[in-house]
């Protein structure tokens, strides 16, 4: 999906720009390579800059209720200083690499709602015009692939992700905003869970795993919120569905220390950020959002993302995303 717009802030007459990415899937912490193809106007143009921002669809809870918009995550310049003649035809390549934070967006294949862009903004005679937005595709690593897959052998289904805007507490999260894949409890863990919120802190000597759970409450007590995380290598072979399964007991097992507020972090340390403390856990403006029947994907023993679960699903998808990159400017401010 490649959108052309005029550069609207010059008018009729002023240079279309095209931003083609590579078709393929990028995985966190990847390169996102393409050409930005430029046509020139009815005169000559200075490009004073190309700068590509990397965008994505967030939701925040705040006093009045809950929004979404559009955050700006990256940004990199990967042209510029050069005149564009009338009409003529100039083609910059790029090669950019993405947060190792930047949120899958798919899942063997399958959507999972989550909404990336790549907007590309020419500066041009002192004016800047935001003049393509593509869409991103991001992909699992191999590691989050594997505690994914655990979650689904072990019974866990996938109900629904998004991008929540705010901080988690006491890690090292570096963008304004973390993914929350959620999943429906397995059935030997129904009765004591409602759900497992699954987040990837990822870095390039590996990955925070946290994990909230919220807890069933008995007839005379309240729902409890557990929280941990654990520290996880990119290239880390472990039995996975026996590691999982046991990261989930000990959620259950410290019910009253995690519904107390105290420390968590029970697993080891996240050593490539010596700056991690195990303190109280918080979401800056974090709520709990609930499944959508648009990015719901059927979950079972062979894995978390077996099929789109009803006929609807797929469109609700592209409805969501055709949403975005038509009305891509809400919310945002001009630079």
């Amino acid at each position: 999906m490649v959108f052309k717009r005029l550069l609207g802030s010059l008018g009729v007459g002023a240079p279309t720009v095209d931003t083609v990415l590579q078709p393929d899937p990028v995985l966190p912490g990847g390169t996102l390579t393409g050409q930005v193809h430029l046509k020139g106007g009815q005169a000559d143009f200075d490009i004073e800059h190309i700068t590509l921002e990397l965008v994505a669809r967030v939701e925040a809870e705040h006093e009045e209720g809950e929004s979404e918009g559009v955050v700006v995550f990256d940004r990199f310049t990967v042209g510029g200083g050069f005149r564009l003649g009338a009409e003529a035809s100039h083609s910059v390549p790029f090669h950019v690499t993405l947060p190792w934070e930047t949120p899958i967006t798919e899942l063997y294949g399958q959507p999972l709602g989550i909404v990336l862009g790549v907007r590309t903004e020419l500066a041009v005679a002192g004016a800047k015009d935001k003049g393509d937005l593509d869409p991103l595709t991001v992909t699992a690593l191999p590691v989050q692939e594997a505690v994914l897959e655990a979650f689904g052998q072990l019974g866990f289904g996938f109900r629904s992700a998004d991008l929540e805007y705010g901080h988690i507490g006491g890690t090292g999260q570096q963008l304004p905003f973390y993914q929350e894949i959620e999943l429906a409890p397995a059935p030997q863990y129904a009765h004591q869970l409602n759900e497992i919120e699954v987040t990837f802190l990822t870095g390039p000597g590996g990955l925070e795993v946290v994990l909230e759970a919220d807890k069933r409450g008995g007839f005379l007590s309240p729902g409890q919120d557990a929280v941990t995380r654990f520290a996880v290598g990119h290239h880390d072979v472990r039995d996975w569905a026996a590691e999982v399964d046991g990261w989930v007991r000990q959620l259950v097992e410290h019910r009253a220390a995690y519904g107390a507020g105290a420390a968590y972090g029970h697993g080891a340390p996240y050593t490539d950020h010596g700056q991690h403390g195990h303190g109280g856990h918080h979401h800056d403006d974090h709520h709990r959002s609930g499944p959508g029947a648009g990015t719901a994907i059927a979950a079972g023993a062979a894995g978390l993302a077996v099929g789109v679960v009803g006929g609807m699903v797929a469109a609700e998808v592209v409805d969501e995303v055709g949403d975005f990159f038509e009305g891509d400017d809400e919310g945002e401010g001009e630079d």
